[in-house]
């Protein structure tokens, strides 16, 4: 038991960092449906993945899911992402959720494939090595709630996000796995980022600015607290939480010990002693 979890914790060997580009956020028609942006000067750490699907309020067709696989399967290799952020391009919106457009020209096998497409997609997205951090600045609906809370942390617009498991208004299911109160889905209510907020379904809600992308600068405010923090230390504990909580206590206990123990030989943990010692900042760097 515990030889089989200790080789299903083992943290990834380090990679060469992968080359992100940066890409204008104005979500204009014809930009790609996704761009990736690592952020530089005090923001050096945080990575975005910006969808900008204005013509169908960025919702989940067939190129836009393929472009967040590919992204997100690039960027767990890249050990310099110490906070990945979703975002969108599209004002007003954050993800309108399925292409049902797209959908209703599928074939039944085909529409069975896009469908494990997309319980992959949110697979990916919770199992992300580092934190992640859904910025809600407008409607999410059906998948595209289902994708923030893929997510580890949600902030939303208080007023301006609307968010709900609506596919059973369209006499569908969510299909991702995503757990929520059965009642959201019986009832496909939605909600405001306020209520959403009072139901524990995101973490902060702030009051929606003029440019339409509160939420966004709040959620970059939160990745910023992550960035002083050892990097191991953050990706080994949302390991401990992730699979501690499908398992019963010893099991938890046991998968807590195993990361704590890949902890212990790091050069981050001997600085944070040290800098405990010295009274000063830790000077950490993901070793």
């Amino acid at each position: 038991m515990l030889r089989a979890l200790t080789s299903a914790l083992r943290l990834p060997r380090p990679w060469r960092p992968l080359q992100t580009r940066s890409c204008a956020s104005d979500g204009a028609a014809g930009d790609p449906e996704i761009q990736v942006r690592a952020l530089a000067g005090p923001d050096q750490g945080i990575t975005e993945i910006l969808m900008n699907r204005p013509s169908a309020r960025n919702a989940l067709g067939n190129v836009l899911v393929s472009e967040l696989l590919e992204a997100l399967a690039r960027l767990r290799e890249d050990q310099q992402v110490r906070v990945l952020l979703f975002r969108s391009g599209v004002k007003g919106v954050f993800c309108a959720g399925a292409d049902l457009k797209e959908r209703e020209q599928m074939s039944e096998a085909e529409v069975g494939i896009f469908v494990q497409r997309l319980r992959g997609l949110m697979n990916e997205i919770a199992a992300f090595p580092a934190p992640t951090i859904a910025a809600m600045d407008g409607f999410a609906l059906g998948g595209g709630l289902e994708l923030a809370l893929a997510c580890d942390l949600r902030v939303a617009a208080a007023s301006s996000a609307v968010m709900g498991l609506i596919e059973t208004t369209r006499g569908l299911l969510p299909g991702a796995g995503v757990a929520l109160a059965k009642e959201l889905i019986f009832t496909g209510r939605r909600l405001s980022g306020a209520q959403a907020q009072a139901l524990g379904l995101v973490n902060h809600t702030v009051p929606q600015n003029e440019e339409g992308n509160a939420a966004y600068h709040r959620a970059r405010v939160l990745a910023q607290e992550i960035l002083p923090q050892a990097p191991i230390a953050v990706r080994l504990g949302k390991v401990a939480i992730d699979r501690g909580m499908d398992v019963d206590i010893a099991s938890g206990m046991a998968i807590e010990g195993i990361c704590y123990a890949q902890n212990i030989p790091t050069q981050d943990r001997l600085e944070g002693m040290a800098a405990f010692r010295e009274k000063r900042p830790p000077r950490f760097v993901g070793k």
